[in-house]
């Protein structure tokens, strides 16, 4: 998929496409079906972003967009093109398990199960798993007919307002710049494992420059990056669960000092106590931390716009994404309770370290350093990515200087990428030198802005189907639907008042909104007074 043999110059946005010269060629990303130059005078037929020449070849990718997705907005996918497809389906599944994955489940899943109980640990996850498939459902629908780079917060400025998008894309920034500060100073810990008398900051810097450099190669080096990273999980979570079963039903030995049984213990830990021993209060704070837990799943929006083929990727990355996270993270959790007394689970030791030990499995704390560094490097990774998306599609709204929408010739927004870098940079220095005011602030912030992403996401997928409604046309042009509409998105909303609620209820929790509330409220004033001054200076 070439430019044309007498093509001079690509052009790439609508502006640049109003100034073409004879020669230029012109490169419309579409998201379906498109037709390409073969070279050789004839028409083929492929897939992604194309380089076509000539108006009538435009106007033919156009139609073709425009037949697959009835919302779909030729105007909007040249503003925001630039960036190439290069992602395939399986690509798609391990960013958003990349995401989600992390050291919360291999390090800290055993407090959950010590606050809630096993089996209210299980209820926990059973609930953030229901919510999450909703969303994703919705996020499906939306992507699939408007495949766009930004993914939700162009939704959220195309169906609720400009302001609500500015703000949407703002809050999730800050929330993985704050997440990759963390992550790389866990890498530096972990590093320290192997390595006791070296400094920490030398290896955060090692992984700062690894995390920069992949994601300034080519977005098809993130993807299969992070598609190998998050394998290595998938592995380690598939392994846990599947030797697990075999020490619950007693095929493998496994101490007795660990499981609190003699023999095989089966499932008497989830009732010995009792089958809620610390209540059902618990259970409600501990789904707090569970829905958190499940954040990263929405990075297949953000990755819509560079995916080939999104009709068929993006429905089959939402099915299996969401049937993995119930697998790994209910499972995980079944076989940890199972086999590890409630009173004994917590974060001081792993409970996969815990198991795989008992068992007998040598070099099992090396073994689960090195997953669970590669969990932290591949979230990080991701994170990189989010942000610097959320900054290119800004960008291109000129509401951040438009050399940050400027893109390589493999479609990779470098100075995205290096802002967003500065910008975790910054967020780590605060840790260390502002711990108690400026990174609280910035924490507290960026606390509940998965929830408000999955909030808008529903709420635009709700306006979706009523602008097309208004359009006179129905669910039966779309290539991809949300089923047993409107339970699904109304359900989400439900789900997400009740997890505000328990916010405001849990006082650890409650100072996020204090912050989160003014800054999301500093948003909307830029936005609009950014606005007002260009449109004061246009009239001018």
């Amino acid at each position: 998929m070439g430019n044309g043999s007498s093509a001079k110059n690509t052009i790439t946005t609508e502006n640049d496409a109003a100034n073409a010269s004879p020669g230029d060629s012109v490169s419309v990303n579409t998201g379906v079906n498109a037709i390409e130059n073969t070279g050789s005078g004839g028409v083929g037929v492929g897939v992604g972003v194309n380089d076509v020449s000539g108006d009538s070849k435009v106007q033919a990718q156009v139609q073709s967009a425009q037949a697959g997705n009835p919302k779909f907005d030729p105007d909007l996918d040249s503003r925001y093109g630039g960036l190439k497809r290069r992602m395939s389906a399986r690509h798609l599944t391990m960013i958003s398990l990349g995401g989600v994955i992390g050291t919360g489940l291999f390090v800290s899943s055993g407090e959950t199960v010590h606050t809630a109980g096993p089996l209210g640990a299980i209820i926990a996850y059973a609930v953030g798993s229901l919510l999450v498939y909703c969303v994703m459902l919705c996020l499906g629908e939306l992507s699939v007919a408007m495949p766009y780079a930004g993914s939700f917060h162009m939704y959220a400025r195309k169906f609720i307002g400009p302001g609500t998008g500015f703000a949407v894309a703002i809050l999730y920034w800050l929330n993985w710049a704050v997440a990759l500060a963390s992550e790389f100073t866990a890498a530096g810990m972990l590093m320290k494992f192997w390595f006791p008398n070296s400094p920490e900051w030398v290896w955060s810097a090692i992984f700062m420059v690894a995390i920069l450099a992949l994601n300034l190669m080519s977005v098809r080096m993130y993807g299969e990056s992070e598609f190998w990273f998050s394998s290595i999980k998938v592995v380690a979570i598939v392994a846990f669960i599947v030797i697990g079963a075999l020490a619950i039903s007693g095929i493998i030995p496994m101490s007795s000092e660990v499981t609190g049984a003699q023999g095989a213990p089966w499932f008497t830990n989830f009732y010995a106590d009792g089958w809620f021993p610390t209540g059902i209060i618990p259970i409600f704070s501990t789904l707090l931390t569970v829905i958190f837990a499940f954040s990263g799943t929405e990075v297949v929006g953000v990755a819509a716009g560079e995916t080939k083929d999104p009709h068929t990727a993006i429905p089959k990355a939402v099915r299996t994404t969401v049937f993995r996270l119930v697998i790994f993270f209910i499972g995980s959790i079944g076989v940890m309770a199972a086999l590890i007394p409630w009173h004994k689970s917590g974060v001081s030791t792993s409970p996969f370290v815990m198991v795989f030990q008992s068992i007998g499995i040598p070099y099992a704390a090396d073994i689960m350093n090195f997953v669970v560094l590669t969990a932290v490097v591949s979230a990080a990774n991701s994170g990189m990515y989010v942000c610097a998306r959320m900054v290119w599609s800004l960008g291109k709204d000129d509401m951040l200087p438009r050399v940050l929408a400027r893109t390589t010739k493999k479609g990779v927004p470098v100075y995205a990428v290096l802002v967003s870098m500065a910008g975790s940079m910054v967020c780590l220095l605060s840790s260390v030198f502002a711990a108690d005011t400026v990174y609280l602030a910035l924490v507290s912030i960026s606390g509940l802005a998965t929830l408000v992403v999955w909030g808008s996401v529903v709420v635009c997928q709700i306006l979706f189907r009523r602008s097309l409604a208004r359009e006179g046309k129905s669910e039966k042009d779309l290539a991809y639907t949300v089923p047993w509409y409107p339970f699904v998105p109304i359900l989400a909303i439900v789900l997400t008042i009740v997890v505000v609620v328990l916010v405001l209820f849990d006082a650890s929790q409650r100072e996020t909104l204090l912050y989160m509330i003014p800054f999301t409220a500093l948003c909307y004033a830029y936005y609009y007074v950014r606005k007002w001054v260009k449109d004061k200076r246009e009239k001018k």
